[in-house]
C-alpha cells in the first residue's frame, strides 16, 4: 500500500475513533469492571487518588498533536528509522538466588531467578496501535524473538495501553506455556473476550504463585484505555513480587503523582532489582503527567531503597520528543549529579543480559 494512502487511511480510521462517543455513555461491552466505590475507584471509573487524571491531566496532549504521533510526523528529534539489535536467546532456567534480567525492548523485560521465568508488559507487536499498519512505529526489533523465550512461569500486565498490552503475544504465550497473567483489575474482563485467563486484583492485594513467592499489586499513577471509549475501566498498577533472594518490583507506566508510591512499595520488604519507566518525559508541550523521567525514576530507585534498577521504557516506539538516547543520557547525567554508583541503575541494549548480583 503507498505510504499516502497508508497514511490517510491512518488518519481516517484515528478520525473517526477520536469522534466514537456513543453519544457520551459508555457501552456495557467497555464496563470491564463493576464493585464498591474506593478512594480509586468511583463505582464507573478508576482514578488517581493523588489527582490528576486522563492523558496527561490538563496537559493533554491536543487532538492534532495525537495525530501527528499516530501518523509519523510529531516532530521526533533524530530518530533513527531503525536501530540494530542483536537478537539473544535466554538460558531457559536460572536456579537459586542468581537472578538475571534480559531487556527485550519498551517496558517488556524477562526476569530469570528461582527457576522461574517472570515476563513484564510482554509486547512484539510492530506498532503501538489497534492496527499493525497505521500508529507509532518500532524501531528497536525485540531483543528476544517470541519463539527463542524460555518456558514463561508469570506474566505482569501494568494497563491496556497498546504499548503494554500485545493480545497476539499474549495468546501465543497462554498457548505455549499456560504461564499465570496477573493485572489490574478490569483487565481479567477485557482479555477473557480474546480467550484469555488472567487474575486481576486490586492495588494492595496479592496472588500467590507458590510457597514464598507472592505477586503484590502497587499503586501506579497512570490511566487506562484500550480503544476510545473506556477510558479508566480498568485499573493500572505496578508489581512486586517477593523473592527469597530478594524482591523484584515493577512499576509498570506510571507519573510521579505524589511520589510516594515507591515508599509504598518498600514496605513489601527488600528490593533487589527494580524495574522502572526513564521515559517518555516530553510527549508534549508541557511534559505529560503521566510518565517520570530519569530524575524521578532516579527518586523512586533511592526511596525503594533498591539494590539495582533497569531502566525501561525508552527508545523503541517513536512516541515522543526526546532524542532516542535522551532518557538513558539523561539518567547518567542525573546519578553522576546525585554521586550514586551508575553500575547500580543501568539501561541495557535490546537483547541484553545483566547478571544481578547477590543482597
Amino acid at each position: 500500500m503507498p505510504r499516502s494512502l497508508v497514511l490517510f487511511v491512518s488518519a481516517l480510521l484515528l478520525s473517526l475513533a477520536a469522534n466514537c462517543s456513543h453519544h457520551g455513555q459508555t457501552p456495557a461491552s467497555r464496563i470491564y469492571y463493576t464493585g464498591a466505590a474506593s478512594d480509586h475507584f468511583n463505582g464507573e471509573t478508576f482514578f488517581n487518588p493523588d489527582g490528576e487524571q486522563g492523558s496527561g491531566g490538563a496537559q493533554r496532549a491536543s487532538r492534532a498533536h495525537f495525530m501527528a504521533i499516530a501518523t509519523g510526523k510529531a516532530g521526533h528529534h533524530n530518530w533513527s528509522r531503525a536501530v540494530p539489535v542483536r537478537a539473544s536467546v535466554p538460558p531457559r532456567r536460572i536456579e537459586g538466588d542468581r537472578m538475571l534480567v534480559t531487556w527485550i525492548g519498551h517496558a517488556t523485560a524477562l526476569v530469570q531467578t528461582q527457576g522461574l521465568n517472570i515476563l513484564l508488559d510482554p509486547v512484539w507487536a510492530h506498532r503501538d496501535s489497534p492496527v499493525q499498519f497505521a500508529g507509532p512505529r518500532r524501531v528497536r526489533a525485540p531483543g528476544v524473538r517470541i519463539e527463542d523465550l524460555p518456558p514463561i512461569d508469570l506474566v505482569l500486565i501494568s494497563h491496556n495501553h497498546y504499548d503494554h498490552l500485545d493480545i497476539g503475544a499474549l495468546r501465543h504465550l497462554a498457548a505455549r506455556d499456560r504461564p499465570m497473567i496477573v493485572a489490574g483489575l478490569g483487565n481479567d474482563a477485557l482479555l477473557a473476550r480474546h480467550g484469555l485467563q488472567v487474575t486481576a486484583r486490586d492495588w494492595g492485594e496479592r496472588v500467590t504463585l507458590r510457597p514464598g513467592v507472592d505477586i503484590i499489586l502497587e499503586r501506579a499513577h497512570h490511566w487506562s484505555a484500550h480503544w476510545t471509549d473506556d477510558h479508566d475501566r480498568a485499573l493500572w498498577a505496578g508489581f512486586t513480587v517477593t523473592l527469597p533472594g530478594g524482591n523484584l518490583y515493577f512499576a509498570g507506566d506510571t507519573g510521579p503523582g505524589d511520589m510516594r508510591w515507591p515508599a509504598e512499595a518498600a514496605r513489601s520488604g527488600p528490593v533487589r532489582l527494580a524495574v522502572l519507566p526513564i521515559g517518555p518525559y516530553q510527549v508534549n508541550n508541557p511534559s505529560t503527567g503521566s510518565h517520570i523521567g530519569p530524575d524521578e525514576a532516579v527518586a523512586a530507585f533511592r526511596q525503594l531503597g533498591a539494590a539495582y534498577a533497569l531502566g525501561v521504557h525508552w527508545g523503541t516506539f517513536e512516541l515522543t520528543d526526546e532524542p532516542i538516547d535522551g532518557p538513558p543520557t539523561r539518567l547518567r547525567e542525573e546519578l553522576r549529579r546525585l554521586g550514586l554508583d551508575p553500575g547500580r541503575f543501568r539501561t541495557v541494549e535490546a537483547g541484553e543480559s545483566w547478571e544481578i548480583p547477590r543482597m
